[in-house]
């Protein structure tokens, strides 16, 4: 039954649409009804600026961080890991949003924090490089999903599931991006401090 609760938990943890949440209460209107419509950190800087971006980001790490250590306290690391996952389900198909949510890069950088930090920074070079390079912030994303599930299966294979679901589910919510990556109509970066 413990289970079950942190489970449910973590999902409403992840379904809390931060920068929705941020961007209405700073006056910036409906960010579903702006720029791509996703309530994630990228367009919440096309709205607010890379400062407003900044806090949604961290905003969405916590949530998924405090879902890993609900998983932690009731069943260990492996199924706070888990919970990880199942809050960026939330994050994703929020119940409060008919399921439309946002793509996850910011809760899954939560629980890499919450889970290995090592794994969080390397993962972080890694999208700062990619993505500074090509101007491409999906890019970078696309990259980072598929080394955190490397990352984790080094760590043992009971890590490297939950980091192989998320790595999966964070890839079909970038499916759009990723055509228009190879289509090479992807929009770039726009770095703006404030708005």
């Amino acid at each position: 039954m413990m289970y079950v609760i942190g489970i449910v938990i973590a999902y409403f943890l992840g379904s809390v649409p931060m920068g929705l949440l941020l961007t209405r209460f700073m006056g910036k209107g409906d960010l579903r009804k702006v720029g791509s419509g996703n309530i994630g950190a990228t367009n919440v800087m096309r709205v607010g600026g890379l400062r407003m971006a900044a806090i949604t980001w961290i905003l969405d790490m916590l949530k998924a961080i405090a879902a890993v250590f609900v998983g932690v306290a009731i069943g260990g690391e492996i199924f706070g890991a888990w919970c990880g996952f199942v809050a960026i389900v939330g994050h994703c198909y929020p119940v409060w949003l008919n399921f439309h949510g946002g793509k996850g890069i910011s809760s899954l950088f939560g629980v890499l924090l919450a889970v290995s930090p090592v794994s969080f920074i390397i993962c972080g070079i890694e999208w700062l490089i990619v993505a500074l390079s090509s101007g491409y912030s999906s890019l970078g994303a696309v990259v980072a999903f598929c080394v955190m599930f490397v990352l984790g299966f080094f760590m043992g294979w009971q890590i490297g599931l939950p980091f192989l679901a998320i790595a999966l589910l964070c890839l079909w919510r970038h499916r759009e991006n990723i055509k228009r990556l190879f289509n090479g109509t992807e929009s770039k970066i726009e770095w703006k401090w404030k708005k």
